[in-house]
C-alpha cells in the first residue's frame, strides 16, 4: 500500500509518498481502508519535531480517519469488516490502511460522505468540549471567535450559535469573516496577521469590546496565540473565560496575570484529546452526539480543499501558511 511518510523532521513538502507493508491488526484493533483523512494543526507541528506527542520515525501523519473496516483483530466483536466507521488514531491517516483501536472507532451515518465524515473529530471534539465543557457557555452570552475561518475555529462559531450565544467571529480577511457570518456569525472583525504592534494589539481589543457593545466577550475562544492574546484577554468581561485553544500563529504567549485579577476573569485550558484518554466514553458518546447532528444538518463542516495522497504534504502546508478555511482533507 502507499502512505505519505514523516521520514525525518522537517518541512511538509519533505513528506514521502512510498510503497509499505500494509499494517496488520492486533488485539483490539481493526484495520480500515481509509477513504479520506482529515488535516489537522497538530500535524504540522508533529513533523516539526514540535508537539507533544512523538511518534517513532517514520511515521504517516493523519488523525482522523473515515472508511472502511478490511479486518478485526482478536477480541474485537465491533465494529465488523465492511462496516463503515470514523475513527481517531492519532497518526497514520496518509496512508491507503491504518490501524484503529475498536473503542476509538464510532459507526458513521449513511448520510454523510467520507470526506464529512474524516473531517469533524478533532475540531467538532475540541469546540464542543471547549464551550459545553470548559467554558459552560450561555445562551445569550457573548462567544467571540479569534482564527473563526479555520477548522476548529468554524466549529465553535457553529456550536456556539447551536447554543444560543451570540458569536462573534474575528478572521484575517473580510472572506473569511463572511465565511463565519454564513455559519452563524452574528458580527464579526478583520485583524491583522503577523508581529502587531503595541497600537495594533489595542485595535484588536477595541474591535472585540465595539463587536459586543462596550461589554467585552464572556467567552474568548483563541487557536491563534501570539501577539493576539494580550489583547484579547483585555477585552474580556467581567467573570470572563478565555480558552487557551492552540498556538497557531507559532509563539505561545505570555500574559500579565493581573488582567485576570481586574476583569474577574479565567485562563481556561483545552485539550480534547487528553480529555478523551481520560474518559473516553464521555468523549466518543461526544462524537456520536456531533456526528448525529452534522446527519441531521444542524452542524455543517466546511471543506475547503480536497488533496490526494500523492500531494499530501500540500494539505499540511495549507493549514501551516493559513490559507486553509474550514477543514482539509487528504484522499487515498
Amino acid at each position: 500500500m502507499k502512505a505519505a511518510l514523516c521520514t525525518h523532521y522537517g518541512p511538509p513538502e519533505e513528506l514521502e509518498v512510498r510503497d509499505v507493508p500494509p499494517p496488520v491488526p492486533g488485539k483490539g484493533q481493526v484495520l480500515v481502508s481509509v477513504k479520506s483523512c482529515g488535516v489537522n494543526f497538530p500535524d504540522a507541528l508533529l513533523i516539526q519535531d514540535k508537539y507533544q506527542f512523538k511518534p517513532s520515525l517514520p511515521f504517516a501523519p493523519g488523525g482522523e480517519i473515515a472508511g472502511i473496516v478490511k479486518a478485526v483483530g482478536e477480541g474485537v466483536a465491533a465494529p465488523k469488516p465492511g462496516d463503515r466507521i470514523i475513527a481517531s488514531i492519532g497518526t497514520g491517516g496518509f496512508a491507503e490502511e491504518a490501524l484503529a483501536d475498536a473503542a476509538r472507532c464510532i459507526p458513521m451515518p449513511r448520510s454523510l460522505d467520507f470526506d464529512v465524515a474524516s473531517c469533524f473529530f478533532i475540531a467538532y471534539g475540541t469546540s464542543w468540549h471547549a464551550l459545553k465543557d470548559r467554558a459552560q457557555l450561555k445562551p445569550g452570552e457573548n462567544l467571540v471567535v479569534l482564527g473563526a475561518a479555520g477548522g476548529v475555529g468554524l466549529a465553535a462559531v457553529e456550536i456556539g450559535h447551536a447554543m444560543g450565544a451570540r458569536v462573534v467571529a474575528g478572521a484575517s480577511s473580510e472572506d473569511k469573516v463572511t465565511l463565519a457570518k454564513n455559519h452563524g456569525a452574528d458580527d464579526g472583525f478583520v485583524y491583522l496577521t503577523g508581529k502587531l504592534s503595541k497600537d495594533e494589539q489595542k485595535a484588536l481589543s477595541e474591535d472585540i469590546k465595539r463587536a459586543t457593545g462596550g461589554k467585552g466577550a464572556d467567552v474568548l475562544y483563541d487557536p491563534v496565540g501570539s501577539d493576539y492574546a494580550e489583547p484579547a484577554l483585555r477585552a474580556m468581561n467581567w467573570g470572563g473565560r478565555y480558552l487557551v485553544i492552540g498556538f497557531a500563529a507559532g509563539d505561545i504567549p505570555r500574559v500579565p496575570l493581573n488582567l485576570t485579577l481586574l476583569k474577574g476573569s479565567s485562563i481556561v485550558g483545552v485539550f480534547w484529546g487528553a480529555s478523551v484518554a481520560r474518559d473516553p466514553q464521555k468523549g466518543f458518546a461526544d462524537l456520536a452526539e456531533i456526528s448525529g447532528l452534522i446527519a441531521e444538518g444542524k452542524l455543517k463542516p466546511h471543506i475547503s480543499a480536497r488533496v490526494p495522497l500523492a500531494r499530501a504534504g500540500e494539505a499540511i502546508r495549507l493549514l501551516m501558511d493559513r490559507k486553509a478555511t474550514g477543514k482539509v482533507v487528504v484522499v487515498p
